[in-house]
């Protein structure tokens, strides 16, 4: 099983990001060098994303450290998944809804419904448009996978509060800007959305 691995933004991302957006600009040059996780694990990165949907990032952490318990090697398979009890995934603290999520994914795993090498070279939409047809995977839980295992650069989730939030902040706005404010806002940052 692989383990994350630690990418640093590169250099041409982040002068491209600078030079098109003075906000950015700023936070580039307050942040200095800028890291963030890649799973290339697919099949943990989506029941991982199914965890941590509207959770806090330290509720969600914890309850993937409760269900990665659950694997011999670290993370359990998707034949371990599908073996283990409703109560025992409730008991990681899941909830029912969630819980039933990852068995189906677990399930569309085995039957072949998801092929992690056809998902690796799918363009971005595609990679959505295939994973949101699994029970419980929305486009949010799609663009995470997408963004932390597929480590795709220019995905923009305007879905995520968090990313609402600090857009909101940064660039002053009122209110929690809309989807489509979001996207007139980051789209000078393509091709580095992400």
């Amino acid at each position: 099983m692989s383990k994350p691995t630690i990418r640093t933004i590169p250099p041409e991302a982040v002068e491209h990001l600078r030079a098109a957006d003075p906000v950015m600009a700023g936070i580039v040059q307050r942040l200095g060098v800028i890291e963030y996780p890649v799973d290339p694990d697919l099949w943990r990165s989506i029941v991982g994303s199914i965890v941590g949907q509207q959770l806090s990032v330290r509720a969600a952490s914890t309850i993937r450290s409760r269900v990665a318990a659950l694997g011999g090697n670290g993370f359990p398979t998707p034949e371990a998944i599908v073996g283990i009890s409703e109560e025992v995934l409730r008991g990681c603290g899941l909830s029912r809804a969630k819980t039933s999520y990852v068995q189906a994914v677990a399930r569309s795993w085995l039957n072949g419904e998801l092929v992690p090498a056809d998902l690796a070279k799918a363009p971005d939409e595609d990679v959505i448009k295939s994973l949101v047809t699994l029970r419980g995977v929305g486009r949010w839980t799609a663009e995470m996978v997408l963004i932390f295992s597929l480590g795709r650069t220019n995905v923009l989730a305007v879905d995520d509060l968090g990313i609402r939030v600090a857009v909101q902040k940064t660039y002053n706005l009122a209110d929690l800007p809309s989807k489509a404010e979001l996207h007139r806002i980051g789209e000078p940052w393509e091709p580095y959305k992400s």
